[in-house]
């Protein structure tokens, strides 16, 4: 009699942000996959040139996390799925899994009058990672921040970012920050993340405005179309729209779409993004962008855009394939910070090309290497 497969190491995904919408989209999503309920349309590691990198299966993945608010993920899923962001009838078909993944989040902070120190919140999160790790027998656990944007942060505090950030480190787990919320880049925390050992990506996950921006922009260059403005509108609504409301945090949020207009043109055009929270739009946004460049003696033109989704869609994707590759890196040995995962960021850590096709390129040939380490 043959001997059973042998199973899979389970791999831990801790979601900072765990009740909000993308990671109820990226627990319900997986666990839809897994089953075969839905095919991965924008999983793109489920793609043929990942298919030999050693990625951790999707039903290998186990999730939890933190967050400060109660509303378990079954309710949250439902509310989603009323407002079109999964299908109908997906929160009964993965009660389960949702159900597994709420038990396992635990309450973060600091709350509203939270007198704990810096020290004593890294340290109530480090257990939480640590216990998370014991008692699903995990191979390794990749931190994923999800959470709502914060402020660029100011001064030797550390923001509640960075205290999940530093939590990471300390609990020996990979690191990734899908926010533009400062996270692992805070001065404070610069010598511990050379000193972890560990690999890390962010920031800022490039889901729809900015990712149009990746791919148009090295156009005009190559083209040599002299882009004399380029100026957008964002109208959301949900945790993002109202987070993003506060100025502050709508310059963190606008500071990779700058950035990557810089990257792939070699200059800043005039115009900026203006972001407006309409909560009537739930998970939903839209993103209008106008473009005027010069032609062929300085003819004047210009190009409109609009793009239409739900962030939670187009991120939940991006979350799973992030947890996969950082997941493969650990487990390779890797660390430091991943600048061939640039192709997932609006403003990513490492060294890394700007424009979309070329950060593609080095994504692809990233998967290769991971295939190689056996």
């Amino acid at each position: 009699m043959s001997a059973p497969p042998a199973r899979s190491p389970r791999v831990g995904v801790w979601l900072i942000g765990a009740r909000g919408s993308v990671a109820t989209t990226v627990v319900a999503g997986c666990a839809a996959l897994t089953a075969g309920l839905h095919p991965p349309t924008g999983l793109v590691t489920e793609g043929p040139e990942f298919a030999d990198s050693g990625l951790p299966a999707l039903s290998s993945l186990v999730f939890g996390g933190h967050d400060t608010t109660d509303c378990p993920l079954p309710k949250r899923a439902e509310q989603l799925a009323a407002g079109g962001v999964m299908p109908h009838r997906l929160p009964v078909a993965v009660a389960a899994e949702l159900a597994a993944a709420d038990r396992e989040i635990t309450t973060g902070g600091p709350l509203p009058g939270d007198t704990r120190t810096a020290e004593e919140l890294i340290a109530a999160f480090t257990e939480d990672l640590r216990g998370f790790v014991r008692r699903n027998d995990l191979a390794r656990a990749v931190v994923v921040n999800v959470a709502s944007t914060e402020p660029v942060a100011t001064g030797d505090d550390l923001p509640p970012s960075s205290l999940y950030a530093a939590a990471a480190l300390r609990a020996g787990c990979p690191y990734v920050n899908f926010t533009p919320s400062t996270g692992l880049q805070h001065p404070a925390l610069a010598g511990r993340a050379a000193a972890g050992g560990l690999p890390y990506a962010g920031r800022d996950g490039k889901t729809g405005q900015t990712l149009l921006r990746a791919a148009l922009g090295p156009m005009f260059a190559q083209r040599a179309l002299a882009v004399r403005a380029w100026s957008g509108t964002n109208l959301l609504g949900g945790g993002d729209g109202a987070a993003l409301a506060d100025p502050a945090a709508a310059a963190a949020k606008n500071a990779g779409k700058e950035r990557v207009l810089a990257d792939t043109l070699g200059t800043v055009p005039e115009g900026e993004v203006h972001i407006d929270d309409v909560p009537a739009l739930g998970d939903w946004k839209t993103a209008w962008d106008h473009i005027a460049f010069d032609g062929f003696l300085g003819t004047r033109m210009v190009l409109q855009t609009t793009w239409q989704g739900c962030d939670s869609a187009l991120a939940a994707p991006l979350v799973l394939d992030l947890a996969r590759l950082v997941a493969r890196a650990h487990e390779t040995g890797r660390s430091g910070p991943l600048g061939e995962l640039a192709f997932f960021f609006k403003d990513p850590v490492g060294t890394a090309p700007a424009a979309l096709a070329a950060q593609y390129a080095e994504l692809v040939e990233f998967a290769r290497q991971l295939g190689e380490t056996r």
